[in-house]
Parts: structure tokens; sequence; C-alpha cells
């Protein structure tokens, strides 16, 4: 498994400290954490919407539609 967030510099310390018995470090690509931070970027962006964010229109479709449309104003400036 590849983990996406970064290691703490802390965590770090305290595993070199302990030498080889501190465990293998886990893995990060910097290329899928951009990717993430993309994605919860433009999440963020949406839940600005109120009636997006408390899911204001009960019909999937007017969902979808308001959705589409938000993202439209979003995305063409």
């Amino acid at each position: 498994i590849r983990h996406v967030i970064p290691e703490r510099s802390d965590q770090v310390a305290r595993r070199t400290a302990k030498g080889s018995t501190g465990g293998r470090p886990p893995a990060f690509d910097k290329a899928t954490y951009r990717k993430r931070n993309v994605v919860e970027r433009c999440f963020n962006r949406l839940k600005q919407w109120r009636d997006l964010a408390t899911r204001y229109a009960k019909r999937a479709s007017l969902y979808r539609a308001s959705l589409v449309l938000i993202a439209t104003v979003i995305w063409l400036p």
C-alpha cells in the first residue's frame, strides 16, 4: 500500500532513533499526493455552495443539474 500523506518529521526522527528496530518507513508518492490535493480543493470549492453542500435538492436529477451548473460557474472564469 502506498501512503499519500507525507510522514511527519518527528515520526522520522523517532524511527531513526530506534535504529534497526524502528521499522520500515512508509512509502510516499509525491505525484499521488499532488492529485489528492487537487481533488480536495475541488470538493472544498463545491462545498461553498450551500444548496449543494446541504443537498437541498432531494431529487437526484436536480442535484446533478445543480452540481453541473456550479462546476461550470467555478471552472469557466
